[in-house]
């Protein structure tokens, strides 16, 4: 059994973390940890749990928490994360970190977005778990850095279009829409319910923080810079995520192309599922689900295409692909813990 360890436990993601890892044949939960809940357990933070998991939240000490686990991850701020990353990875603990401090190559562009980097040196050794793009990295790797829920939702369709030169790179539009949960657990006025039930808007136009994330990755596959329009918009939901990808494709690609290059690169892929021509995803049927729905539309009489992605944002977007990269490291099925309906 691989131990376990969730640090910051008591947030959206974490608890998420600890329903998949209770749920594990081949992981066992050895430790939480919260900062504003030492001491107490689990089950009063959150009472679903009462009666089934009985563990108390512990303090953030790495020295000890290292002695009881072969894996961490780290549901904490950004730049909360690597103050602890070097330390646990110093004691040969496998990290996977769900803040953006480990999931760009270039510190340069991770402080652009957020802040100064501490352990820049580190990014050399952590690999971006996008898991179906990184697998063959991921397995060796020390330290994955779990991306964000947006860029999964629009890097799984794009990636592979952008690598085989389909699409213009010069015209690509995100409309991105997002649960509420995606702001995390912390009260805030504009997640506030009287704030967001029966509304819908978009926030952070023109400046969202995902975006350097996604253009790197994209230059990395491309290999020439690519500057997208990213708009995301809050809905009225608890979880779920709806990515419409705006483009127009090169040459005379056609529908059948599109078609044959998604199968080429996930007909073996179990967590992305390519939808029927006419067919587009709907958030409701990926819901509390690690799948990625993907359907899109090729408009015949020019070169015009729409590409629509669906996720779960607790899920595909964190917890669950973090387990997803957890079976990738330790060798297990990627579908294990993670084929609930």
């Amino acid at each position: 059994m691989v131990k376990v360890g969730i640090i910051g436990a008591t947030g959206y993601t974490g608890a998420e973390l600890i329903k998949l890892i209770h749920n594990h044949p081949k992981a066992e939960l050895s430790v939480i940890t919260s900062q504003s809940f030492e001491g107490q357990p689990i089950s009063d933070v959150f009472p679903i749990f009462n009666n089934i998991i009985e563990i108390n939240c512990q303090k953030l000490d790495v020295d000890i928490i290292s002695h009881q686990v072969d894996v961490v991850f780290l549901c904490l701020p950004h730049k909360v994360s690597m103050k602890y990353v070097p330390e646990f990875y110093k004691n040969n603990i496998k990290v996977i970190d769900l803040s953006a401090d480990y999931r760009f190559t270039s510190y340069r562009a991770y402080e652009s977005a957020y802040q100064k980097h501490n352990s820049k040196e580190l990014l050399d050794k952590s690999v971006y778990g996008l898991s179906e793009i990184y697998r063959d990295k991921i397995k060796d790797a020390d330290i994955i850095g779990n991306p964000g829920c947006y860029p999964t939702s629009f890097l799984l369709p794009m990636i592979p279009l952008i690598k085989e030169k389909v699409i213009d790179p010069d015209l690509i539009i995100s409309d991105s829409k997002s649960g509420v949960s995606g702001a995390g657990r912390s009260p805030s006025l504009a997640t506030h319910f009287c704030e967001t039930n029966e509304s819908f808007k978009p926030y952070k136009v023109g400046n969202h923080r995902h975006v350097p994330e996604m253009e790197e990755k994209l230059k990395e596959h491309y290999g020439h810079e690519i500057k997208i329009t990213f708009v995301p918009h809050l809905l009225p939901i608890t979880r779920g995520m709806l990515t419409t990808i705006y483009t127009k494709v090169t040459g005379k690609t056609t529908r059948a192309d599109i078609e044959e290059i998604f199968h080429n690169y996930y007909a073996k892929k179990y967590f992305v599922r390519i939808l029927q021509k006419n067919k587009f995803p709907d958030i409701l049927n990926v819901k509390n689900s690690n799948f990625c729905d993907i359907g899109f539309h090729k408009d015949e009489n020019s070169d015009r295409l729409i590409i629509v992605s669906a996720i779960d944002n607790l899920m595909k977007g964190s917890a669950g692909q973090a387990i997803q990269n957890m079976n990738i490291i330790f060798n297990f099925k990627e579908e294990t813990g993670l084929n609930q309906i």
